[in-house]
């Protein structure tokens, strides 16, 4: 059974930005080389809960109009424009996405890249939102958006692995909203909670993804 080191989460505060922030400073993160792939960023949001404090992260359900992995589950991001870094691409999704609209001084740091089966780079940028008071979500690229609190990242089943023929490696998903969401979400989700909310060092770049978000 997953026990986190202490009860770090409470309220969406400055302690916790900060408790987060020098968790992810002390962090050696993966840089993984994009070598034909494309880049990309996610946005690993944290904002507050709609009926109080309690502090939530955001994900999203991709419209399923999209010509790419629609109807998934995913955090706010896409592709780097020309010229962007990750952390300008981040934010921008975020904002274009659910209309979050975030300094640079709110972002807390970054978690490792994960390489995509369907040929992306991805670099999660871990962004302290705070106070939200509504969403819109782009109906073009977004069904819908949803605040889901940390603490289901603690739940004994985090993280729920799996064995494919396809694959040597586990495919990692976490149960949440009614269903299992996977990697690369569930990946960095598992990250978050493991090196931003418990200051570990754990690496999820392994972890597999199920074989239908491979195209």
């Amino acid at each position: 059974m997953s026990v986190p080191p202490e009860n770090l989460l409470g309220r969406l505060d400055d302690a916790l930005r900060e408790r987060i922030r020098q968790n992810l400073d002390d962090f050696e993160r993966v840089v993984v080389e994009p070598e034909g792939r494309r880049a990309a960023a996610v946005a690993v949001t944290l904002v507050d809960h709609e009926k109080g404090d309690d502090p939530c992260f955001l994900i999203t359900r991709r419209a399923t109009t999209l010509r790419n992995h629609g109807g998934q589950w995913a955090l706010p991001g896409g592709r780097l424009d020309p010229g962007e870094t990750a952390v300008d691409a981040a934010r921008r999704e975020l904002h274009e996405e659910v209309g979050v609209e975030c300094g640079p001084e709110q972002v807390v740091g970054l978690l490792d890249d994960y390489a995509t089966r369907s040929g992306f780079v991805i670099t999660p940028v871990v962004v302290f939102a705070g106070r939200v008071e509504a969403l819109a979500p782009d109906p073009s690229e977004v069904a819908a958006a949803y605040r889901v609190p940390l603490t289901v990242l603690e739940a004994d089943d985090v993280p729920h692995l799996r064995r494919i023929p396809e694959s040597n490696q586990p495919v990692i998903s976490i149960p949440m909203l009614g269903t299992h969401i996977h990697a690369p979400t569930a990946a960095i989700l598992f990250q978050l909670r493991e090196v931003a909310l418990w200051g570990r060092g754990t690496r999820v770049g392994h972890f597999e993804q199920p074989v239908f978000a491979w195209r």
